[in-house]
């Protein structure tokens, strides 16, 4: 893995503060990985396939039907402007952030897992979920950021 792209949805700063923590831990421990982010809200189609690796990360909210659904910009892109997108093969993983307030508490990963699969893209590694406030789960997120790069180290 040489370049990795991260399309987000943050309202809240939750998911953003999230790939901040992930994306400072890649900056230490790979300098040589180019790490590219960009919000959901002024995506395109080709960032989906700009990067060697793509990694999807949405909040998990409760509007545009039952509980459980991806944050509104996230759903947009999804749904519409990449909704023709072919990940041709591409290595993909996904966070998702959720509350457990909900009976579906981070249901978004279900929803990102999903494009995944249906755009062709393959699944690299399990996907991450924070529950509740990110802040004091950064050791999560960089266990999970050691995984990402073991992942594909390995390739």
């Amino acid at each position: 893995m040489t370049s990795l792209h991260i399309l987000y949805a943050s309202t809240s700063g939750h998911t953003e503060y999230v790939v901040g923590v992930l994306a400072d831990f890649l900056a230490k421990h790979a300098p040589e990985l180019v790490v590219t982010r960009a919000v959901a809200e002024v995506a395109q189609p080709d960032d989906f396939t700009k990067a060697d690796v793509l990694l999807l990360a949405s909040g998990t909210w409760n509007t545009g039907g039952i509980e459980g659904q991806l944050n509104p910009h996230m759903d947009v892109l999804l749904k519409k402007r990449a909704k023709d997108v072919d990940l041709a093969g591409k290595a993909c993983a996904a966070i998702s952030l959720g509350d457990d307030r909900y009976y579906y508490t981070g249901r978004a990963v279900e929803h990102l897992q999903q494009f995944i699969k249906t755009h062709n893209g393959a699944q690299a590694l399990p996907s991450l979920m924070i529950v509740n406030e990110p802040y004091g789960q950064e050791d999560k997120v960089c266990k999970w950021g050691q995984k990402l790069l073991d992942t594909f180290a390995t390739r």
